[in-house]
């Protein structure tokens, strides 16, 4: 378990060939109001789509919190042509059962360019490797097929629907469990 409290003292960055994923420091509020402004992103995200750039600040504490907490780890996913954050990626929880939900969002500009993709690769690596993670379980709301798309892309499982499953806005959805074990786990 040491290995694990270690990764805690200081914020993992994780590079791939196009990314970084770094802290989603106060410095990204703007990127973070471009990202959660955008109705095309928040369409399928429980969240309200943000009027104003401080709307963002609840969820820059909250990825900081859940860090600080040892709960989660949220990345800003960050070119490395460009500075800035195009959107965040990371586990939302973790249990004593060896297990973690993930979560992801990326700005509209930027679909379609396998972003998600390649930094969900390496947070899976993450979580198998250095969390030692059993299963990772994504949850995603009904229609959301290019989500879908890039969990079975990575060998996630779909194991069913889950109903009514979230509360948001006065109204309960229904959600598709996706999970991948680490067994499974093909890194790319």
């Amino acid at each position: 378990m040491d290995k694990i409290e270690d990764i805690f003292k200081s914020f993992p960055v994780l590079e791939t060939e196009r990314l970084r994923l770094v802290e989603i420091e106060q410095e990204y509020l703007t990127d973070l109001y471009t990202l959660f402004g955008d109705e095309e992103v928040t369409r399928f995200y429980n969240i309200k789509t943000f009027g104003k750039e401080e709307d963002g600040q609840i969820y820059l504490d909250w990825f900081r919190n859940r860090f600080k907490d040892k709960m989660g780890i949220r990345w800003g996913i960050e070119l490395k042509e460009n500075p800035g954050i195009i959107g965040t990626i990371g586990f939302n929880n973790f249990t004593v059962h060896h297990k973690a939900n993930i979560g992801y969002d990326l700005q509209s500009a930027y679909w379609g360019k396998g972003y998600i993709t390649e930094a969900l690769n390496k947070v899976l690596d993450f979580g198998f490797t250095n969390l030692l993670l059993n299963r990772i379980e994504a949850e995603v709301l009904i229609g959301n097929v290019a989500s879908e798309r890039v969990l079975s892309k990575l060998g996630f499982q779909r194991e069913g629907i889950l109903r009514e499953w979230m509360l948001w806005d006065g109204r309960y959805f229904d959600m598709i469990m996706y999970s991948l074990l680490k067994r499974d786990f093909k890194k790319s």
